[in-house]
């Protein structure tokens, strides 16, 4: 079956209706929106921002115990609603603070997704961000799946002081291709996180499950492999893809070590 799609997916690249295929091979956006973060227990702002190009954005912004606040892009199906949980984890985990938000066509906000509007919302979010009061010395990128290639985009033009990458594809073109050895040439949409996270500079710690049945760890690997120092990958014995496990002691024992090992702070930093 999913070869057939694939092959029903390649027709339609080549018969010129590309940008809607790819859209529709790419985003699995939601805008049920049925649950919020007090759904588990934790206080929040909602928070309406401008993409970078004017699309009306929505997030969530949840405080943590420490200054640092994770500007979290999360993968290329549903929306926040259904991340409430991996904010939950990550607040009692770490003592960080979560901004959540969902790229333009997903959730509340407004637009339809695209690569170059994707990229576009994380500027806008990390915008807003700053605007709510966090210094840009305390924000720390995480990105999931979809997220991983957005936050490499965002990192690049803005470096902040640390990278998470968790369960990163190496492009869509590669992703493409395990499904229908081949086809990827006729993809448009790059998101290359190989070829761009070499231009990185910022530290980075990449996390992949190995036995993720989505994008395979030698993905993972391969993006850290590109990836200039300092960095550091973490194996996720037994992790698939979707999976996230407040029991899991040496995920967040890796998280912590990643955390603590950040460059001081700076008073300089420029917004």
């Amino acid at each position: 079956m999913k070869r057939l799609l694939a092959l029903v997916a390649v027709a339609g690249l080549a018969a010129g209706c590309r940008e809607s295929v790819e859209a529709h091979l790419i985003y699995y956006p939601s805008h049920e929106v049925t649950e919020d973060p007090s759904s588990v227990g934790l206080a929040f702002r909602d928070v309406e921002f401008p993409a970078a190009d004017g699309v009306r954005l929505h997030g969530w912004l949840i405080a943590g115990r420490t200054p640092i606040t994770l500007l979290y892009s999360h993968g290329n199906g549903g929306n926040i609603a259904g991340r409430v949980g991996i904010a939950r984890m990550l607040v009692d985990g770490l003592g960080v603070g979560v901004f959540m938000y969902d790229y333009r066509g997903y959730g509340r906000s407004e637009g339809t997704p695209s690569e170059a509007g994707l990229v576009s919302d994380a500027l806008g979010a990390r915008a807003a961000l700053l605007r709510e009061g966090v210094a840009p010395d305390d924000i720390v990128y995480f990105g999931r799946s979809l997220g991983a290639a957005v936050t490499v985009d965002l990192a690049l033009a803005h470096p902040p002081r640390g990278v998470v990458l968790e369960s990163p594809f190496a492009s869509v073109r590669t992703m493409a291709n395990r499904v229908l050895p081949g086809v990827g040439f006729l993809f448009r949409t790059r998101w290359d996180s190989v070829a761009k996270i070499r231009d990185l500079r910022a530290p980075l710690l990449v996390l992949h499950g190995d036995a993720d049945e989505t994008i395979p760890v030698a993905q993972g690997l391969a993006v850290f492999a590109a990836a200039p120092e300092p960095k550091k990958f973490f194996t996720i014995r037994g992790g698939r893809h979707y999976d996230m496990d407040a029991a899991w002691a040496e995920y967040w024992a890796a998280w912590r070590t990643f955390l603590a090992g950040l460059p001081a702070p700076t008073s300089t930093a420029a917004r």
